[in-house]
């Protein structure tokens, strides 16, 4: 097993955020399955939909639509875990990059 120390620290996979990747890999299906049929003019991935431009306009549109909201979701979702990150790299810069700490602003009184 690589040592862990080693690397920058990673967010935390959490439900919610494991659960917006499954809907978001739905929205991606879906896009899929109706850009399946501008390929071959007909229901390529599944034999019996989309049956028209419409339904597969409609099923690409609402794919690309699930996908930017689960998207927006997942980063809301990582966005609560910034201060603890910051914490993590911080200490991780101190461990593996001394050289590359910041300095703290220094008290010039004029």
């Amino acid at each position: 097993m690589p040592n862990r120390s080693n690397r920058p620290p990673r967010p935390t996979l959490t439900g919610p955020i494991f659960l917006y990747a499954l809907v978001d890999m739905f929205g991606l299906a879906c896009v899929g399955i109706g850009a399946s049929w501008f390929a071959a003019g007909k229901g390529a991935i599944l034999t019996d939909f989309p049956t028209s431009a419409v339904e597969a306009v409609a099923c690409t549109a609402g794919g690309v639509a699930v996908m930017l909201w689960a998207v927006a979701r997942i980063l809301r979702e990582l966005a609560k875990q910034s201060p603890q990150m910051q914490a993590k790299f911080d200490a991780y810069v101190r461990a593996q990059h001394p050289d590359k700490v910041p300095k703290p602003p220094e008290n010039k009184q004029d």
